[in-house]
């Protein structure tokens, strides 16, 4: 099971580990990069996030609390186009 209705992305223990992911939906593309935080950042397109226009960026807390309302997030941007 998906921790998301609409994207295919790992479970919370992938990002604890370190890992960024990217992912995308139709033209909705996103990725999340971990740090000190999680960082989501949201375009339309197919180019690579160096390459494309961010439409959208949020930091949330690096804890499942934190992932769970990043998931809602990207969910939310993706309803809005």
């Amino acid at each position: 099971m998906s921790v998301s209705e609409i994207f295919e992305i790992p479970k919370f223990f992938y990002f604890e580990s370190g890992n960024d992911f990217s992912g995308s939906k139709d033209d909705f593309s996103y990725k999340i990069i971990n740090g000190e935080k999680l960082k989501a950042l949201t375009w339309h397109g197919r180019l690579c996030s160096m390459k494309a226009e961010i439409e959208n960026e949020a930091e949330f807390e690096r804890n499942e609390d934190g992932f769970k309302e990043m998931i809602r997030w990207l969910e939310e941007r993706y309803k809005e186009k």
